[in-house]
């Protein structure tokens, strides 16, 4: 006489819960307001960093000439071409590796991070911005503070690709290159704007609360 062993309960996999991540999202990006004193200390030290190196040792490979990606209205081909020349191949492998490879890969999102959290500190001390959904809150601070992080990142991959293939840099590229640049100097403006008016705006005893 055989014994039938029971039939297995089917089991239905579990739907990932979006809304819990989202949540889990949200309270995340809201806790960088507590750390913006921390993130502007970083932010700090490593333009410092960018700074020593741009003065006191790239202009030295560039016979004096600025790099590019500090020229706020952009440059022309003939100018791009100067610079890239000045620096020969070994200044252009020196600045790849001591910039773009090394802090200017840390820096946009880095510098983003510290700018969504100052617009959550100073916004969330006005009790018109407090009383927001959360998830507007971050949201308003992420569309504020991405588009600059987005031109940063092209912007250091355009200047990269002329710096390690001079065969790259044509009167194209370096105008795409410098359009970058001022696009990112551009978009930088507007979060660091809006943490002005915020701030300005919690001075006021009537929006604090």
């Amino acid at each position: 006489m055989t014994s039938r062993l029971p039939a297995k309960a089917r089991t239905i996999p579990a739907e990932p819960d979006s809304d819990g991540l989202g949540r889990n999202l949200t309270a995340a990006i809201l806790r960088l307001s507590r750390h913006a004193a921390a993130f502007c200390f970083l932010s700090a030290a490593v333009f410092i960093a960018m700074t020593a190196l741009e003065f006191f040792y790239f202009r030295q490979l560039s016979g004096g000439l600025p790099s590019l990606d500090v020229r706020y209205f952009g440059f022309t081909p003939d100018e791009g071409m100067a610079w890239l020349t000045a620096l020969g191949r070994r200044g252009s492998e020196i600045i790849l590796v001591w910039h773009y490879l090394t802090f200017d890969l840390l820096f946009p999102a880095l510098l983003s991070v510290t700018l969504v959290s100052l617009i959550l500190a100073t916004g969330r001390r006005l009790t018109t911005f407090r009383v927001l959904p959360a998830q507007v809150q971050s949201i308003f601070a992420l569309v504020l503070v991405l588009p600059y992080m987005i031109a940063d990142y092209a912007q250091n991959i355009a200047v990269a690709r002329l710096l390690s293939d001079f065969l790259y840099a044509n009167p194209d590229s370096l105008s795409f290159a410098s359009t970058l640049i001022v696009t990112k100097f551009a978009l930088l403006a507007i979060p660091v704007i809006v943490i002005a008016v915020l701030a300005l705006a919690g001075q006021n005893p009537r929006q604090v609360s």
